[in-house]
């Protein structure tokens, strides 16, 4: 049993910033890749950053250059600072987590990953 909790989110104004946190704990076995995906009301659950296993990072275009991903093994804990927060940046966020062998997943996708946080809320104003 595997359990991921998101924690950082709220209202940022334009041009502001906020620091994600993702905590992930019980039977954690091999963790092919961690990552954030977003989703806005009425959009598609979107991914926004994820870091393999390997240290391999990829962000989507709109984000780069302003948000960073980053995680603690000894913590088993994953990160994401956002800089220049912009409307785009207004969703639920959630944090998720791919442990398995053969890490063969796409990670730029919901497809990826087989476990999930509940998600927190950023709010742009």
């Amino acid at each position: 049993d595997v359990q991921l909790v998101e924690s950082g989110g709220g209202s940022a104004q334009a041009g502001g910033s906020l620091k994600l946190t993702c905590v992930m704990s019980g039977y954690i076995t091999n963790v092919c890749a961690m990552g954030w995906f977003r989703q806005a009301p009425g959009k598609e659950r979107e991914g926004v950053a994820a870091i393999e296993g390997g240290g391999r990072i990829s962000y989507r275009d709109s984000v780069k250059g302003r948000f960073t991903i980053s995680k603690d093994n000894a913590k088993n804990t994953l990160y994401l600072q956002m800089n220049s927060l912009n409307p785009e940046g207004a969703a639920m966020y959630y944090c998720a987590a791919d442990m398995a062998w053969d890490c063969s997943g796409d990670y730029r996708t919901v497809y990826g990953y087989n476990y999930w946080g509940q998600g927190t809320q950023v709010t742009v104003s």
